[in-house]
């Protein structure tokens, strides 16, 4: 808001469990809106100074700015902006369209992102609601999606993960003039507002390079997806491009690259595949192209024996971080779920409400966190907290 900064304080919230498939209610805190007369009060200046200082119209001294100024930044109360920034009380729906959070242990982390903008955007009159399709269900999503649609929201957000079915459903939105943004899986031909999320090639030769670095000799790499429709999964399919062209430019005499897919639980045939590829002599490392999926590959290299095989997975799930820390697991790649949802939602809330225009693409760098460096990244990140993700629209 140009130099005149309204300041927006951030609390942690417990995550309370909304019902999915509805537009679920905005959890507004109780306390009453900020007063123009209570913060000239507070800072010692007239009524007319603080309303200069909110809308951002005429002169205010650089000493007045800091009182003001001050004064917001102590207050408990939060300033309804909507009015004072826009002279309306226009309110937004926002709707999050993804995979249901009780199905996997990535998608809840996402959901704590979304509680938490909840929080954040309220006072700001957006209201958030969250739709959520079945993981293994296509149908789903087509069902849910509908219902999307016919809520009539302001804008939208969706993790695409379903990319043949998400193409009507950009081309029906786009129709009808509704602005979205992407998160998760990026669908270059969607023309969404917005991004948000990692270059996924270049996560696939991250990991290449995790599991290459000093080895020698003849090389077997396997590259699992689990759980998923590769034909469908542009994200996966992206991951495992970059890691093979990473194997291929760098090692590429005495190497070759197995791909196993397990597309559902119940796929038997997939465990002896996989116990074929642990009893390969020559296999170096494992990489597995989702976050649940590392779990699966580590139980399976805990019974077999880890024979020196190195393993590469995403995210810090709590199994992964048991397995990490028991040295099955070498390295997460860490996509930051919770900050990718909760910049999303700010990416549409500041494109509704202040006009601003959003970065195409907003990349998120790729972490790699290791048995060595998890405590202290557990120490600064293990609750999530808003006050370090600077909105990306700024």
């Amino acid at each position: 808001m140009c130099a005149h900064t309204i300041f927006v304080y951030a609390h942690i919230i417990n995550v309370q469990k909304d019902t999915f498939l509805e537009a679920d209610p905005v959890n507004v805190m109780t306390k009453k809106a900020i007063r123009i007369k209570d913060i000239a009060k507070t800072a010692g200046v007239s009524v007319g100074t603080v309303d200069r200082v909110l809308h951002n119209r005429g002169k205010v001294s650089e000493k007045a700015l800091k009182k003001v100024s001050a004064a917001l930044n102590k207050s408990e109360y939060r300033p309804n902006l909507i009015a004072r920034t826009l002279g309306s009380n226009k309110e937004y729906k926002i709707i999050v369209l993804l995979p249901n959070h009780e199905q996997d242990p990535y998608w809840a982390l996402v959901y704590k992102g979304i509680v938490q903008s909840k929080h954040e955007w309220s006072h700001y009159g957006v209201h958030i609601s969250t739709y959520g399709f079945d993981l293994e269900q296509k149908n789903s999503f087509v069902e849910v999606s509908r219902k999307v649609i016919k809520a009539k929201p302001d804008g939208i957000l969706v993790a695409p993960i379903f990319y043949n079915e998400t193409l009507p459903f950009f081309e029906i939105i786009q129709k009808k003039g509704i602005p979205f943004t992407l998160f998760n899986t990026n669908i270059t031909e969607s023309n969404a507002l917005s991004f948000i999320g990692q270059d996924l090639y270049q996560s696939g030769r991250v990991a290449a390079e995790l599991l290459c670095i000093g080895q020698s000799g003849t090389a077997t790499f396997g590259v699992l997806h689990v759980d998923e429709d590769l034909d469908d999964s542009v994200h996966l399919l992206q991951k495992e491009k970059g890691f093979r062209d990473y194997v291929n430019e760098f090692y590429p005499v005495k190497s070759s690259i197995e791909s196993l897919n397990r597309t559902s639980s119940s796929d038997f045939s997939f465990k002896k595949k996989l116990a074929t590829l642990l009893n390969k002599p020559d296999l170096k490392g494992i990489f597995v192209s989702t976050s649940r999926g590392a779990e699966t590959a580590a139980s399976f290299l805990k019974s077999h024996g880890k024979n020196g095989i190195r393993l590469v997975g995403y995210d810090l799930l709590s199994k992964n971080i048991e397995y990490l820390e028991l040295g099955i697991i070498d390295f997460l790649i860490h996509q930051k779920p919770e900050q990718q949802a909760f910049e999303g939602i700010s990416c549409l809330a500041n494109h509704l409400i202040f006009k601003k225009e959003i970065k195409p693409i907003n990349l998120f760098p790729l972490e790699v966190i290791t048995r060595q460096n998890l405590a202290s990244y557990l120490a600064d990140h293990i609750e999530y907290h808003p006050n370090e993700f600077k909105s990306i629209s700024n």
